[in-house]
């Protein structure tokens, strides 16, 4: 066995030892529940999916009715207790990614999840 693979064996034990603690950390908990919760919430997914609708609509050609009706949806989104849970839960986890990839950038002394903006192509 070359250093290479059992360097790279280890790399594959790490991370799935850091994915599992990912997975029982109460952030990650918090964002599966949210999201069950909002898949099995049919008033949140309806407005969800109107809102995304709309905003397709809007794409194809802008009209200030579909304007209008997005800012409505948006206000009906923003009182929405499950939506409302869902986001912040969302963003938790996306701080925490966000936390976790600082931290590996910081010990390669590059930037690890850069995003290159856009497609393959």
């Amino acid at each position: 066995m070359s250093t290479q693979q059992s360097t790279e064996e280890a790399i594959d034990e790490k991370l799935k030892d850091f994915l599992e603690t990912l997975e029982e950390s109460e952030t990650y908990q918090q964002f599966v529940e949210a999201n069950e919760r909002l898949e099995n919430d049919e008033e949140a997914m309806a407005l969800l999916e109107e809102f995304q609708q709309k905003q397709q609509q809007m794409q194809q050609s802008f009209d200030q009715s579909i304007m209008q009706e997005l800012r409505e949806l948006k206000e009906e989104m923003a009182e929405n207790e499950t939506i409302q849970h869902h986001q912040a839960a969302q963003q938790a986890f996306v701080e925490l990614l966000q936390e976790t990839d600082d931290a590996i950038s910081e010990q390669i002394g590059k930037q690890f999840a850069q995003s290159t903006g856009g497609g393959c192509c």
